[in-house]
């Protein structure tokens, strides 16, 4: 299978178009025109109006005309549109321009194994590392306790959305599973606009999408809002149900990674935890 990597110029033009649809013109306080909507959302010449750009602008960065939006340009169609904070990371992203408030800095040289060390060091809470692609770089044995033996999973495999998509083992693991794979799929396409020449990340993704229908229909909605904490009911073959609440933390020389740790969200699955990570 043939993959490729972010065109940045269609995505552009559609998380745009999208993004303006989204919007109630009668909640943003517009006047009422007389002419009945024949779309839903705003109207182009209304998002130039808010932007302070001009009509003819936001047409053709709709129609993916090659134009390189400044800073300055991105931000003021950030707030007419009323992108969230991770909407807004992800425009700036798929027009090659630096996030707001970001460094711009590589990885660490060295980071990975120092968190790995960090990952033995928390037992006895679970935890794990992965990278942007949520291939899986490390993880306790409660983790591996609590999940399915990594160990035994190919390392080709070793992907926390293929385990959660394609793995049989997974499919009834977690309760709500439509919001584990809603933030799985809003956080791969922020990073799919993040590295737009990570051919492996492209790989990933086309092969999410061509297997299972679930992926193909929530990454068909562009929503890029990425939780870092939260709350997930595990069905665990062993256990039974286990409460969880997680932290995702990202480190501060290398935020291409991501430590997640959970932590029982209370007495009765502390006490199936402790069980679990004894055996």
């Amino acid at each position: 299978m043939t993959t490729r990597t972010v065109d940045t110029t269609e995505e552009l033009a559609a998380f745009l178009r999208s993004r303006r649809e989204r919007l109630d013109p009668d909640r943003l306080g517009l006047p009422a025109h007389r002419r009945a909507r024949r779309t839903p959302g705003l109207r182009r010449e209304e998002v130039a109006e808010l932007a302070g750009v001009s009509t003819d602008y936001v047409v053709r960065l709709e129609q993916g005309r090659g134009l390189r939006p400044s800073a300055e340009v991105l931000a003021a169609l950030a707030r007419a549109l009323r992108l969230a904070p991770g909407e807004r990371d992800y425009l700036f992203d798929l027009a090659g321009r630096r996030r707001p408030g970001s460094t711009g800095g590589g990885a660490a040289a060295g980071s990975a194994p120092s968190l790995a060390r960090l990952v033995d060091d928390l037992s006895p809470l679970p935890a794990m590392l992965m990278d942007h692609r949520y291939d899986l770089l490390a993880w306790n044995p409660e983790m591996a306790r609590l999940l399915p033996d990594f160990a035994a999973v190919p390392p080709g495999r070793r992907n926390a959305m293929w385990l959660c998509l394609l793995h049989p083992p997974m499919r009834g693991f977690y309760a709500d599973r439509e919001s584990v794979l809603r933030d799985g799929v809003a956080h791969l396409r922020a990073a799919w606009a993040a590295h737009p020449q990570d051919r492996a990340l492209a790989g990933l993704i086309a092969e999410f999408t061509a297997q299972d229908e679930d992926f193909a229909r929530l990454w068909a909605e562009r929503e890029v809002r990425v939780n870092g904490r939260g709350r997930k009911l595990l069905r665990h073959p062993t256990v039974g149900a286990i409460t969880v609440d997680f932290e995702i933390l990202l480190p501060l020389e290398n935020p291409e990674l991501r430590l997640l740790v959970y932590r029982a969200a209370d007495q009765e699955s502390r006490a199936l935890l402790d069980r679990l990570c004894a055996r």
